[in-house]
């Protein structure tokens, strides 16, 4: 198999991550990884903060800090909590920090200005008379011009995506003084983004990628794509790296420099673990390696049109093969009456930092976030319902099953797998098989293609069957007088508990691994094709633990989290 790189979209370094950031891409790339890796494929997982760009100068006006010291801040709270969910990367790095990434995007930014992409013009920007400074992307706000949507950044609608400037934000207001703002002039270097539109019309048929998504940045292509700055006038970020009067106090755009991170991410991962960082080269520019990208919806036109271009003007390094997107997740409290953003601001957020410190199993987050996740159209996260399905999928489908085999097999066929023997087997226990290879490959096939939701209602599905084969063949009935026949369908049942344990890894590995341990097993020691080994007759059987303890909702349910 080929290598496989994957990164996940580097997040602002201004605040700590929420249940839509993780339902956006960070999940579903974690799951993928531990899917691949289980499959024995050589992986590489990078990510780190974005630490550039007005979002992080705005965060240190507000804190009373420097931009580098809230992006060190923020960076730190971000790996942290990510990996309280399992979430673990092999690089969480930093643009600001990360000791190869300035040189690395200004020699990228060279490379396309000694090649002629790029047009030096004095443009009109947005600039603030109280302040007196230029407005650049979220310094400003207004109401968008194509779809007339207010608050809206000066960058990009969320609503209908349409790139904004200074002729289509309507009603500008400075975010600094939150007076009118003005349009004046400066210069910038802009690259146009017209001349990639074959490049990037060819990479989207091939590439691995969402039809929703497919069709947006169609969409993009036959409106026609613009010019668009790559440098901003900002203090904090990359020197523009030209020896020119106006070039001078400006730095390169943020969405120009971030994805150069996973590059840069990459170097330092190979410095630290193959002591030379120009083997990132192995993962970027070899044909036996493949890319994918991570990201939400709102990152498309950066990863779908901007980064396509960049990579091609260039020229050294691979297209990646997809770019995996994910919808937004809105959040809805039991007190509303609709669904609402997840906003800071708003006071509509489940941040996961507070979710573990006030003892959320991970593993049920990880589920619940998988469960709704917003692969094909926008989700809802609703507290209640967090709670009602690790309640009746965790505890009672999944957790009871193994429990109560465990126990009820210990108890009376001893501290060991029995045996099923052949002959004992009927047409009920060779279906429950047959279904268990079938749940097998479908969910293989499933993740294979990114279809981790449906892969994880299949797993839970052949969890309900598992219920239901036991129940029809009940062994505490046939205990009494036929213990061949009991330890038959004890045999498949605890099959079954393996299977589970295996292939649910990649979506609930704290309790996979919990699941594993009761046969001695840990998750370093499995494949993922070990699923459909029979656990050996008389293998130890280690005691039975609550896998999923039940949730109170008076506990988890809050009106609002701020």
């Amino acid at each position: 198999m080929k290598r496989l790189l994957v990164t996940a979209a580097l997040p602002y370094s201004n605040g700590r991550p929420h249940v839509g950031h993780v339902a956006g891409c960070y999940l579903a790339a974690d799951t993928y990884v531990r899917y691949q890796r289980l499959t024995g494929r050589d992986v590489r997982f990078v990510c780190g903060s974005d630490d550039h760009g007005v979002a992080i100068v705005l965060s240190a006006d507000r804190e009373g800090k420097t931009p580098a010291e809230v992006a060190e801040y923020y960076g730190k709270i971000q790996k942290e909590d990510f990996e309280s969910l399992g979430i673990h990367f092999d690089v969480y790095s930093s643009t600001s920090r990360n000791p190869y990434h300035a040189q690395t995007s200004q020699n990228f930014f060279l490379e396309l200005y000694k090649k002629d992409y790029f047009e030096k013009k004095s443009t009109e920007q947005f600039y603030d008379p109280v302040k007196k400074q230029f407005l650049p992307d979220r310094f400003v706000k207004g109401v968008c011009g194509y779809c007339s949507t207010p608050d809206q950044n000066g960058d990009q609608c969320e609503n209908c995506g349409k790139v904004l400037d200074s002729t289509t934000l309507l009603e500008a207001k400075s975010v600094l003084s939150g007076e009118p703002a003005v349009v004046r002039e400066t210069v910038h270097w802009f690259l146009d983004l017209s001349r990639f539109s074959t490049v990037v019309e060819e990479w989207l048929d091939g590439a691995t990628i969402r039809e929703h998504t497919r069709n947006y940045v169609k969409g993009l292509l036959s409106s026609g794509l613009i010019q668009r700055s790559m440098t901003r006038d900002l203090s904090w970020g990359i020197p523009v790296p030209l020896d020119e009067p106006e070039a001078e106090g400006k730095v390169l755009y943020v969405w120009f420099d971030a994805p150069i991170g996973y590059i840069s991410n990459t170097m330092e991962l190979c410095a630290e673990r193959d002591g030379d960082c120009q083997l990132y080269s192995k993962w970027w520019k070899d044909d036996e390696c493949d890319i994918l990208h991570f990201i939400g919806e709102d990152n498309t036109i950066f990863h779908c049109v901007i980064w396509i271009a960049m990579l091609s003007a260039e020229g050294s390094f691979r297209l990646p093969e997809g770019v995996i997107v994910n919808q937004f997740l809105n959040i809805q409290f039991p007190n509303k009456n609709e669904a609402e953003k997840i906003s800071k601001s708003r006071g509509t957020a489940i941040w996961i930092g507070d979710y573990i410190r006030q003892g959320g199993n991970p593993d049920t987050l990880r589920y619940y976030l998988t469960a709704i996740a917003p692969e094909k159209s926008r989700a809802v996260y609703k507290p209640e319902d967090l709670v009602q399905r690790n309640n009746a999928d965790l505890a009672n489908t999944l957790g009871n099953f193994v429990n109560r085999i465990i126990s009820f097999t210990k108890k009376y066929c001893g501290d060991s797998v029995p045996r099923a023997h052949s002959e004992q087997l009927n047409e009920v226990d060779r279906a429950y098989v047959e279904l268990r290879e079938k749940a097998f490959s479908t969910l293989s096939q499933q993740l294979d293609t990114f279809q981790f939701k449906p892969a994880l209602e299949t797993a839970m599905e052949f969890a309900r069957a598992s219920n239901r084969y036991v129940d029809e063949l009940a062994p505490w009935k046939t205990r009494k007088d036929d213990m061949v026949r009991t330890e038959a369908t004890l045999k498949i049942a605890l099959d079954s508990i393996w299977f589970l344990g295996v292939v649910l890894c990649p979506f609930i590995p704290f309790s996979s691994e919990k699941i594993l341990a009761l046969f001695g097993k840990t998750l370093s020691e499995i494949s993922w094709s070990d699923a459909l080994e029979p656990v050996p007759v008389g293998s130890p059987l280690q005691e039975p633990v609550i896998i999923f303890q039940k949730m109170e909702a008076s506990d988890w349910i809050p009106e609002e989290s701020v």
